[in-house]
């Protein structure tokens, strides 16, 4: 007996050993975590239970057949974050660069499977070379299977990627179907084709840095929500964000108990918007100011800044929130801020996590580049998802309003619960000034007469009490009164039943 189990003993430290001492201290050199230091990280002290630590891959080819380490570039199973269970997989780049083969895969599926049964979050630590070249297309096959469990838990488990090394070519597709994806800045990228083949097909001189890294995919293209500085950082931070969300679409995110007040005020939000109604205002301060603690976990703070999107708590309950930003574009609405809004509001929908809007948006940007960029559909999708979401939705115009925009932003037509305005609130079909240049066209030869006319729109429409007479805001609140309005409107809809008809699914204009 102790024969066998010294042979045990035997397996699992070749398993833990990886790629090897030169591997690991590659990776090292790097600033990189191993794969399997990476979960002691992630994972709740002694909570980690491995599941495949003796699976191999079963190629022959290409020597492959001399060439075999336990586990196969994989470290898969389940644990705990602040107590709550969780499925993990974390890719090895210390061994075949932590490339993907039938083997590898399948132990990917086997997790995504079991916390589809439980109901449990699965997160992905992707660090590989992409596919394993040496199996062809079973390692294609491979990522099939896993991009159909992606689908397949879409809405019904949260999953989120970190990417803490290479992603490439089809491996990326994971990933990007995944809720969220989170990045390491200088050691990770993800691009479909690298810079080799961009260089041999379009002639373009770019790095990986350029193409596809940190900084690139949370600034320009917004396929990544945030990047952080080393892998430390990035799993904490990862660990602190699991906590926002709930297990599974069958149960409620966890609430956690705070010391700050339900009916806290805070005056200086009476003064938060400028008496000139051009000069701009940073509406990251109400959020702050409002939620618990000041605690709001921002996500693509640096994508499409001219919207804010993230969690925080109020009442100790998590809530998404939404807002405009007039610090950029002047909070307009535009394509990569209506597409990056709409994903948030669709994900909080699919989780039960009630919408908590601020508005504060003169419109839709125009332009050329953003009509012929289909800002039509894009903003259809926004709309699309505030009107097909059944959770609680909380709305507070902070300032402007205007026109389609108005109704976008989670409006009582498209089937807001509670909608608030401040008395600084103006809801309008447009700005009063443009509005009578359109109006009295006749008279913009008089500038008294058009001057007295812009204060009569101004009177007459650009404030919230004309919307409210007709009931599309339930009240006109103080600023300072904004937490305690909020958190009484949850706690009153926490128990909100909504349907949609009956349909296979819906078709948002993608």
């Amino acid at each position: 007996m102790l024969a066998i189990l010294d042979k045990l003993q035997r397996h699992r430290d070749a398993a833990r050993a990886g790629g090897g001492p030169r591997r690991i201290e590659a990776q090292h050199s790097k600033g990189k975590l191993t794969a399997r230091e990476r979960l002691e990280v992630l994972l709740d002290e002694g909570s980690f239970e491995e599941w495949g630590m003796f699976v191999e891959h079963r190629s022959s080819d290409f020597g492959m057949a001399d060439q075999k380490i336990p586990g196969d570039g994989v470290v898969t199973g389940f644990g705990t974050i602040d107590g709550r269970l969780v499925f993990v997989f974390s890719q090895d780049f210390t061994v075949f660069g932590g490339s993907l083969s039938e083997a590898h895969a399948e132990k990917i599926c086997r997790v995504m499977d079991q916390a589809l049964k439980v109901g449990a979050p699965v997160i992905g630590l992707n660090d590989s070379g992409g596919a394993r070249i040496h199996e062809g297309v079973a390692s294609l096959g491979g990522y099939a299977e896993v991009f159909q469990r992606n689908v397949l838990a879409s809405g019904v488990v949260p999953q989120v990627s970190l990417i803490m090394g290479p992603c490439a070519g089809g491996a990326v597709y994971s990933p990007a179907m995944t809720d969220f994806i989170f990045m390491v800045k200088d050691s990770s990228y993800m691009f479909v084709t690298g810079p080799d083949v961009v260089k041999t097909v379009t002639h373009e001189i770019v790095t990986q840095e350029e193409l596809g890294g940190a900084v690139t995919h949370t600034t320009k293209s917004g396929v990544a929500d945030v990047a952080f500085e080393d892998d430390v950082e990035a799993l904490l931070e990862l660990r602190r964000f699991m906590g926002f969300l709930p297990s599974s679409n069958r149960e409620k995110a966890p609430r956690r108990e705070t010391a700050d007040s339900v009916d806290r005020l805070d005056m200086s939000l009476d003064t938060l918007v400028p008496a000139n109604a051009n000069k701009p205002y940073d509406m990251e301060e109400l959020i702050h100011k409002v939620v618990d603690e000041g605690e709001f976990f921002e996500l693509q703070p640096g994508f499409a800044r001219n919207i804010i999107t993230g969690f925080a708590r109020m009442g100790g309950e998590t809530v998404g929130i939404v807002a405009n930003q007039p610090m950029v574009l002047a909070g307009c609405l535009d394509i990569d801020s209506a597409r990056k809004a709409a994903r948030f509001v669709r994900f909080c929908d699919c989780f039960e996590i009630p919408i908590v809007t601020f508005v504060d948006v003169p419109g839709f940007l125009p332009g050329t580049a953003q009509e012929y960029g289909a800002i039509i559909k894009h903003g259809a999708k926004l709309l699309f998802a505030y009107a097909e979401a059944t959770v609680p939705k909380v709305t507070v115009i902070t300032r402007k309003a205007y026109g389609g925009a108005y109704d976008v932003m989670s409006s009582k037509h498209l089937r807001g619960d509670v909608n608030y305005a401040w008395p600084t609130a103006e809801i309008a079909v447009m700005g009063p000034k443009g509005a009578v240049e359109i109006i009295f066209r006749s008279d913009m030869n008089d500038p008294e007469k058009i001057e007295a006319r812009t204060e009569e729109y101004r009177e007459k429409f650009a404030n919230p009490f004309v919307a409210a007479s007709r009931g599309y805001i339930d009240e006109v609140i103080q600023p300072h009164s904004t937490r305690r309005r909020i958190i009484r409107s949850l706690v009153m809809l926490k128990d909100k039943k909504l349907a949609n008809p009956a349909k296979k699914h819906d078709n948002i204009p993608l």
